[in-house]
């Protein structure tokens, strides 16, 4: 009776002893909620849109660690505001979305953790990244975020208007070399359709006129943030850029005074040749071009922007995972690192929005090659740029740069004015900031 008393005694304790209790991380992104239709899947393989793969990412996480409790903050574009009172509460989420270009603005302050331990950690370390992954997020030589892709502009082709002006060759569309050429291949498309050659966002868009100017600077390496608070656009290499998409104006082979959406709409109904815009519309174009009866049926290709100056280049951006620095605990730490590890290894997935993964091994895996018209645009994770880690406040002086080029491209302003003056209000910024 003793040892069977003892016995019971023993399982009446076991029976009351408290569940292990999980870890506790908060997770923050932007990317919009989709709780509707993707609240309670784990069926990556299924969802679409940046919003339906990352919430089901999030989703199979929780579900395959449930020693790990996740609290997901869902933020509006671009979250910095909320993330600016979290760091002054001293209460900041364990792991949030940031754009590259945005990390040295936070990584200047002191305010993100390194995390090349935790990489190294999740099997992902610097070197596991894509050229252009990695220089969007290795600072002053050490890694202050897990890239997860690169986002930038492409030449969206409307393969069939293209066909009629003979700018086909072998199926594939032929981009110009030169600047000159990029003028006579328009006047030909012109002639032939009847049509503009190029469809832009020409309006409330500053960042179209500034990923052009960008990303042909960038091709020639000239120098145009020397750092010391200065900006160079005056030089001979901005004013062709400039002077190039004003001549497209002139000679009405751009469409005019349309904002994004507008434009959207003409590259879809098939009012031009060819659409620089972001890898984010590659999903939408491609489903227009598999619609029996629309005008992009069968007739879509898209393409980095064409070498007119200097060397392959492209003007890029992306997401990523950063840290804040915060108090965590050694679970917590590893909790997060296991989090990394897992969004890593389903980078491949992340691919499906459009945007090129930031995983070097992800570019030659079958999951990704198969996937339409990435073959065709792999090469910008190698050739993406991005402006030096010394350039604060990246969004707003592309802002400033943006409304000038605007004034140019369109007439309103002379160039050389207008290059000048963006000159003066980009360092009159940046003495704000000193």
């Amino acid at each position: 009776m003793r040892r069977l008393a003892a016995v019971l005694a023993i399982l009446s304790l076991l029976g009351c002893a408290r569940p292990a209790a999980r870890t506790e991380i908060v997770v923050q992104r932007f990317f919009g909620e989709c709780g509707a239709v993707y609240g309670s899947s784990i069926d990556v393989a299924a969802a679409n849109g940046e919003c339906g793969i990352l919430t089901t990412l999030l989703n199979r996480f929780a579900a395959e660690n449930p020693d790990i409790g996740v609290t997901v903050n869902i933020v509006a574009w671009p979250g910095y505001a909320q993330l600016a009172a979290q760091v002054a509460a001293r209460d900041p989420p364990d792991l949030v979305t940031m754009h590259q270009s945005v990390i040295s603005d936070y990584q200047g302050l002191g305010l993100l953790e390194p995390m090349d331990d935790m990489l190294a950690r999740a099997g992902f370390p610097a070197t596991s990244f894509t050229a252009a992954g990695r220089s969007g997020v290795v600072k002053d030589g050490r890694a202050y975020a897990m890239p997860y892709d690169t986002v930038g502009g492409l030449f969206h082709v409307n393969t069939g208007l293209m066909r009629r002006a003979g700018l086909m060759k072998d199926g594939k569309p032929v981009l110009p070399t030169s600047p000159a050429e990029l003028l006579d291949h328009a006047r030909r498309f012109k002639a032939a359709t009847g049509k503009p050659y190029l469809i832009q966002a020409q309006v409330n868009d500053p960042a179209s006129h500034v990923r052009n100017l960008y990303t042909y600077l960038l091709a020639q390496d000239v120098d145009f943030f020397p750092g010391g608070g200065r900006v160079r656009l005056r030089g001979p290499e901005a004013r062709a850029i400039v002077a190039l998409f004003r001549r497209l104006n002139v000679e009405g082979l751009t469409t005019r005074d349309q904002d994004f959406p507008a434009a959207n709409t003409s590259f879809i109904n098939g009012e031009g040749g060819i659409f620089p815009v972001g890898t984010w519309m590659i999903g939408p174009y491609d489903k227009e071009a598999a619609t029996p009866g629309r005008p992009l049926h069968k007739s879509y290709a898209v393409l980095p922007f064409p070498r007119l100056w200097g060397r392959e280049a492209a003007f890029v951006d992306g997401h990523a995972w950063v840290a804040p620095r915060r108090r965590r605990t050694p679970e917590q730490r590893d909790a997060t690192v296991r989090l990394l590890r897992f969004l890593a290894r389903h980078n491949g997935q992340w691919a499906r929005t459009g945007h090129l993964p930031a995983i070097e091994d992800v570019l030659s895996r079958p999951d990704f090659t198969t996937l339409p018209h990435r073959a065709d645009i792999a090469d910008m994770a190698r050739t993406g740029r991005q402006l030096p880690d010394h350039v604060r406040r990246q969004s707003a002086v592309q802002g400033l740069i943006g409304e000038e080029l605007e004034s140019a491209v369109n007439g309103t302003k002379p160039i050389d004015r207008a290059l000048a003056d963006a000159e003066r209000r980009v360092e009159e910024l940046f003495a704000q900031m000193l």
